[in-house]
């Protein structure tokens, strides 16, 4: 009798229905694998949102406020006040830019051209030099005591330019040669000071250019008299005063 062998040799070909525990070594990452990952990343996104935020905190701590034009637009003389600013806050090289804190030496100076609404002073924009309007002239006078105000005559006064006529001249009437003029500068005074002789009064004064041969003429014969006039005073020739 012979008996049969259980046992066989498997076919070279012949696959194996079981699978190793330890899988194929090109084996994708399951869910459970990829959740540390996910959540990882998801830190390091926080993170960076976080280091975002601080930076623009930081930066938002280091901005100025800085002059602006309030205005829609300002020309050139245009003489300033506080009415004619508006505040800016920048961050990073701002150094050729005016202060807000410093606005106010701003104050009574003039713009040199044209600036526009939120545009940024700098030192380039203005000027302390009073600007010679069209139809005028500036002229220089010297006066003794008797001939202006003894509390003195400063820049911005408004002014009436008068002639009065000299000692041999008692049958000639005074006249008046400007209305209103403007005082560009002045230094000195007519009243002397405690401790000094000097009593004279130097002014330059805005006039019309057709009256500039009338004006210097009194000034050298020592026949010209300023007569201070209320501040609102309209001028002879206009200016452009702050606020418009």
């Amino acid at each position: 009798m012979s008996l049969s062998s259980s046992t066989r040799t498997p076919a070279p070909n012949a696959r194996g229905t079981g699978r190793s525990a330890g899988g194929g070594a090109n084996r994708l990452p399951n869910s459970r694998e990829r959740r540390p990952a996910l959540a990882a990343l998801a830190v390091i996104l926080i993170l960076l949102g976080a280091a975002g935020s601080a930076l623009i905190a930081v930066n938002s701590g280091n901005r100025e406020g800085y002059v602006a034009v309030k205005l829609k637009e300002l020309p050139p003389g245009h003489k300033l006040d506080g009415n004619d600013f508006s505040r800016g806050d920048l961050a990073g090289a701002t150094e050729p830019l005016i202060k807000w804190s410093d606005r106010d030496k701003l104050v009574g100076q003039y713009t040199t051209g044209w600036m526009y609404k939120d545009q940024y002073f700098t030192l380039r924009n203005v000027t302390t030099d009073s600007p010679i309007p069209s139809g005028g002239a500036q002229v220089g006078v010297v006066l003794d005591a008797g001939r202006a105000p003894s509390g003195g005559i400063r820049q911005g006064d408004i002014v009436a330019v008068v002639r009065v006529p000299t000692a041999s001249q008692d049958s000639v009437a005074a006249s008046t040669i400007v209305t209103a003029a403007l005082v560009t500068n002045a230094s000195g005074t007519v009243v002397a000071d405690t401790g000094s002789t000097v009593s004279t009064l130097n002014v330059t004064i805005l006039v019309p250019t057709g009256r500039v041969t009338t004006v210097a003429a009194a000034a050298a014969s020592k026949t010209l008299v300023l007569v201070k006039l209320n501040p609102g005073t309209k001028t002879e020739v206009p200016q452009t005063n702050g606020g418009g």
